[in-house]
């Protein structure tokens, strides 16, 4: 199944592994944010495995 939505709940230690694994929809500032208006279907895998990665587990997408 496709993945429609991706967000980031509260918590980020700012590592910036999301970003460094997919730059395409995750930024880093003072926290990690979900690029608006990215085509998440491009990049499953990669929202998957940033969200496998968290150290925190708040990369969150259905």
């Amino acid at each position: 199944m496709a993945i429609k939505k991706v967000w980031i709940e509260k918590g980020c230690t700012a590592c910036g592994l999301c970003e460094e694994i997919c730059p395409d929809i995750f930024k880093m500032e003072d926290e990690a944010t979900v690029i608006e208006g990215a085509d998440y279907s491009a990049f499953e895998e990669k929202i998957k495995e940033a969200a496998d990665s968290c150290p925190v587990e708040i990369i969150k997408y259905e």
